[in-house]
């Protein structure tokens, strides 16, 4: 008899530990968002939606946003920091692991601002009602129309590097006030990461060199269009490891106290983000609290320790905030197997919709939505359907029997699977929806073949006559 009680959910911060009232629940379902629950159907519903029935009536594959999940980490993040630091927070959402108008407006009005690496991203978040002076753009190689867009908008940029504070002053000769700017540095700091995201050692396109302090601080000090309004820093992605953030904070206000001494009077300090989450039933990451706790207080320690007035402290999670909100589904197709060695699981999507696997080795987890109960009893491959032998999506997959029709569900790919979608051989990108309340509502259309080629431009002389 299937269950059709809801997956319990008890909340640890940036990963959601899901579990049956019953005591046969899959691993796979502890990964969950926090509205999942299997109906009576033996059907996972998301956001009181039928997942096969999102399928039938949006196509697949299918981003499938679960808004509660969503909103509750971005009320967690807030709020765990309004707990620990006694003075002034901001949180912000690092738009770059989904930049869309939903996701933007929904992190914004639970009262975070956006974090953005270009003008696309710094667009959106404006076109989503987001108020300029809680942007905050980012980008190691900003264009000069980037730069102008930023400051038309009145958000705040983050200069990274000589080239851009040099075209910062030249734009600033014609600005109306001085530009709120803060200064990327690169604290030396390294995790266990992936080396492709691994922004805080010293060998990091990202940044100014800690040795370059002193020059820096002066540049600013003396080009009075710049007004410095913080410091900032980031050491990474996916982390789990509690050490490094820590030593970053105590970094950070060493720098605030060399920027004091060129009579910088700097008033923000941004840590960055990186704080991982659970993709697999093994990765442990820290809670949100775990995380925002020892960083409040190492800043407001090292502040002390240096008769400095605590500054106004950002964060910038994307990751920990949106990943483990969304899930993506898929339609079964072809199967194969080769005898002693594996057996394939082809699905209608793969590397365009969700290139982390082949870019990063990333490890993911599914569920057939519409066999929830039945046992996994097979392991296979589940192999996306570009032209690419590396296109596959889970390697040693868990899964019960599939046939041509099962919708599989990949968990937990809310960070970087949207964002770093692609037309590879001419697909077009997916559809995604936001779910609550049994109501889905479409964020992203689905594209059409018609907008494929809708930048294509066929010369006169290759027109057929």
């Amino acid at each position: 008899m299937v269950s059709t009680h809801p997956i319990r959910v008890e909340q640890s911060g940036s990963q959601y530990i899901s579990q049956d009232v019953n005591s046969h629940t899959s691993p796979n379902q502890q990964l969950l968002p926090l509205t999942a629950r299997v109906n009576q159907d033996d059907h996972l519903e998301i956001g009181g939606c039928d997942v096969k029935a999102l399928v039938e009536k949006f196509g697949s594959p299918l981003y499938i946003l679960d808004e509660q999940t969503l909103r509750t980490t971005c009320r967690q993040y807030r709020d765990r920091f309004q707990q620990y630091y006694p003075g002034e927070s901001q949180v912000l959402y690092a738009s770059k692991a989904w930049s869309c108008l939903a996701v933007c407006a929904i992190a914004h009005s639970e009262g975070l601002g956006i974090d953005v690496v270009s003008g696309g991203e710094l667009y959106t978040a404006l076109q989503a009602g987001v108020k300029p002076e809680v942007i905050y753009f980012h980008g190691n190689n900003k264009s000069l129309e980037e730069l102008k867009l930023g400051i038309e908008s009145g958000c705040n940029i983050v200069a990274d590097n000589w080239h851009e504070l040099q075209m910062l002053v030249e734009l600033g000769q014609q600005a109306q006030a001085p530009i709120p700017v803060m200064l990327r540095l690169t604290p030396g700091i390294e995790c266990h990461t992936h080396e492709y995201i691994r922004t805080g050692h010293l060998d990091s396109k990202f940044g100014f060199d800690p040795n370059e302090l002193d020059d820096v601080f002066a540049f600013v000090r003396d080009n009075p269009v710049l007004n410095c309004i913080g410091l900032h820093a980031h050491i990474g992605s996916q982390i789990f490891e509690r050490q490094p953030h820590r030593d970053l904070a105590a970094v950070m206000v060493e720098w605030l106290s060399k920027a004091a001494s060129f009579g910088l009077h700097v008033g923000e300090l941004n840590v960055g983000g990186g704080l991982g989450i659970k993709y697999t039933e093994t990765d442990d990451p820290p809670s949100i609290a775990e995380w925002v706790k020892p960083i409040c207080e190492v800043v407001q320690a090292a502040c002390e320790a240096e008769n400095l007035p605590l500054p106004k402290l950002l964060s910038e999670p994307g990751r920990s905030l949106i990943g483990t909100a969304c899930v993506t589904a898929y339609t079964v197709g072809s199967s194969k197997t080769v005898p002693d060695i594996r057996t394939y699981v082809a699905v209608d999507g793969g590397m365009s919709d969700n290139p982390r696997p082949i870019t990063y080795q990333s490890v993911y987890r599914a569920v057939v939505a519409n066999k929830m109960s039945v046992p996994a009893t097979e392991t296979v491959t589940v192999a996306g359907k570009h032209c690419e032998s590396g296109d596959v999506v889970i390697k040693n997959a868990q899964l019960p029997p599939t046939q041509a029709g099962d919708i599989l569900v990949v968990l937990a790919t809310g960070a970087y699977n949207y964002s770093m979608a692609s037309n590879y051989n001419r697909l077009p990108r997916p559809a995604a929806v936001l779910v609550a309340d049994g109501e889905a509502n479409v964020i992203l259309r689905r594209e059409t073949y018609q907008e494929l080629i809708a930048n294509d431009n066929l010369p006169e002389k290759l027109l057929q006559r």
